[in-house]
């Protein structure tokens, strides 16, 4: 049971209310309604996710960045969301598998999510060696400012679910085995 207050769509006001009724229109999920407590914390992730969404990196490529980082902090609610949003953007339920153990099958797609990986567990003191191997697989200057850009949305959503305890309102994201 979330540990905040669920702003149910129809209830909201003011700019809750606007968010519910335009880009959210379709999306009245529990992340945004616990978000809705402070409108400027759903407007928050709005504009990040909008931004980043413009960027380098391909939506395979962002839900990659989100399924690593999202098993690292143990975040079911984004597992799931980020599981169903990566199937649609095309990854098979294997690629979101392998992305939650920091690996893939496309060696683009590898070096991407090993970079994510280590860019969680050196708390972004990243190496030179972790740098030069993410641009060898073709990856740009940009890419890595747009990394880091993901990663700290993906916390930011992660921490939020923690604190929260938000209810998973989507498919649950496949148990890992070993």
């Amino acid at each position: 049971m979330a540990r905040l207050k669920v702003i149910e769509p129809a209830q909201a006001e003011g700019k809750a209310k606007e968010l519910f009724e335009g880009p959210l229109k379709d999306m009245h999920i529990n992340i945004f309604k616990g978000m809705a407590n402070s409108p400027a914390v759903l407007e928050a992730y709005l504009g990040m996710s909008g931004a980043l969404s413009g960027g380098l990196l391909s939506t395979k490529e962002r839900e990659l960045i989100m399924l690593v980082v999202g098993e690292a902090n143990k975040c079911d609610y984004c597992l799931s969301a980020h599981t169903m949003i990566g199937k649609q953007a095309g990854l098979s339920e294997a690629d979101t598998i392998a992305a939650r153990k920091g690996a893939a099958t496309d060696p683009k797609h590898a070096a991407l999510c090993k970079f994510a990986a280590a860019l969680h567990e050196k708390n972004g003191w990243v190496s030179d060696e972790d740098l030069d191997a993410f641009r060898q697989a073709g990856y740009t200057d940009g890419h890595v400012a747009e990394v880091v850009a993901n990663y700290a949305l993906s916390i930011f959503t992660n921490y939020f679910n923690h604190v929260n305890d938000t209810e998973v309102d989507l498919p649950a994201a496949p148990a890992l085995t070993s």
